[in-house]
């Protein structure tokens, strides 16, 4: 399954030392330029800017060859839509919400870091909610009430 990151979702799996469930579920992981430089700025955590520098081999970095302007999204958003439009991406990994209504709109299969989490746990990878766990520890903000409902979700 190829699949199209933004910036949140792989900040996210590093921070909680999950990256690696991306090539545990996904065969193809695809970020724009924008992406892996919003991953390297000086303000991002250093553990993301550490992974970013030193990238390892699965993750491809390709730039969109069509530039949209989306006056609502930033550049990563943006490029991310874009690749993940004309890679045919089966899923556009991006947590914002207006990126997610954007690419959603555009026709694209959309899911967040806590769906790669429900996914990864749902495959014996990891437990979602020792992952949550990590994940507030961090910078990451949900209601309860997505969790309760991924959580609901998987018990039908």
């Amino acid at each position: 399954m190829v699949v199209v990151a933004d910036t949140s979702p792989i900040n996210y799996l590093v921070l909680i030392e999950q990256i690696d469930l991306l090539t545990r579920l996904y065969t193809r992981i695809l970020i724009p330029p924008a992406v892996l430089a919003e991953l390297k700025h000086p303000l991002a955590p250093k553990p993301v800017r550490d992974w970013a520098c030193d990238t390892p081999k699965w993750l491809e970095v390709l730039s969109p060859k069509d530039s949209l302007t989306l006056a609502q999204l930033d550049l990563a958003e943006t490029e991310a839509i874009s690749l993940a439009t004309e890679m045919h991406a089966e899923v556009l990994l991006i947590d914002e919400q207006a990126g997610r209504q954007e690419a959603v709109r555009r026709g694209l299969r959309v899911a967040g870091t806590l769906s790669v989490l429900d996914e990864a746990d749902q495959a014996g990878l990891v437990s979602f909610d020792q992952a949550v766990a990590q994940l507030r520890k961090t910078s990451f903000r949900v209601s309860q009430a997505v969790i309760s409902e991924i959580i609901q979700k998987r018990s039908r």
